[in-house]
């Protein structure tokens, strides 16, 4: 997986110009097993690289980053924070500000790394984090900004059991009380699927699996917040950058 990392990186340093024009949003899991620290290593190494060609890149956090798929830790939350974002002070939700769009990362890993936690991997935000998401919606800069686009890692809505976030329901009402939300990204089960229109949010997109991991959809796409959305499931799965 860390060689077909390389080759995306590389196909986008050399298709994307110029560089600025671009924000590279990753939902989560860039590393397969974070009990093994060279894992960070190498994912830190890529998203320099990728900095160093002039994107911006904007990361949180996925359930294999905090530990394995189905045990996670919270010794890897500051670990990952500190060898990843090498930015051991960030705390979620995290704005930026970009070209007049607000980019909000939620870490819906946040209440998903105790003892109890094995099974399954759903994801849970949290009260606290969501409080604090309903403060940053209602900023100025937010309220100003030409678009709002919220990331995340755990399927907000699914309808499959075990597989949505735990609070779905309490982030859809903190997303439609108090912002006018764009686009909602995330990214853990792979599918590569849009459910545009849900929680009245125009773009709902599962970014897939870059790597492809065991063979699932690997579907990436470049959202021109411009343009109106396709609102059929199927017309952007090309893989195109």
């Amino acid at each position: 997986m860390g060689e077909r990392f390389k080759c995306i990186l590389e196909s986008i340093i050399f298709l994307k110009e110029p560089a600025k024009d671009y924000v590279i949003v990753i939902t989560g899991d860039l590393v397969e097993n974070a009990i093994d620290p060279s894992n960070y290593l190498e994912a830190r190494m890529y998203i320099r690289k990728l900095e160093s060609a002039g994107f911006t890149v904007l990361v949180v956090p996925g359930n294999h980053d905090y530990g394995t798929a189905s045990k996670s830790s919270k010794k890897f939350v500051s670990l990952f924070k500190e060898k990843i974002l090498e930015n051991s002070n960030v705390q979620y939700p995290k704005l930026d500000i970009i070209d007049n769009i607000a980019f909000i990362g939620i870490d819906s890993m946040a209440e998903e790394i105790h003892w109890y936690n094995r099974l399954f991997a759903e994801g849970q935000i949290g009260t606290n984090q969501l409080d604090r998401l309903s403060k940053v919606l209602t900023l100025k800069e937010v309220k100003n900004s030409k678009y709002i686009v919220v990331y995340m890692h755990h399927h907000p809505f699914d309808p499959l059991p075990f597989h949505e976030l735990k609070d779905s329901k309490e982030l859809g009402n903190v997303l439609m009380e108090n912002g006018n939300i764009d686009a909602l990204l995330y990214g853990h089960n792979h599918l590569g699927k849009k459910r545009h229109g849900k929680w009245g949010i125009k773009r709902c997109y599962d970014a897939g699996s870059t790597t492809r991991k065991r063979n699932t959809a690997g579907y990436h796409r470049v959202i021109d917040l411009s343009k109106e959305p396709i609102f059929d499931y199927d017309a952007d799965f090309h893989g195109n950058y």
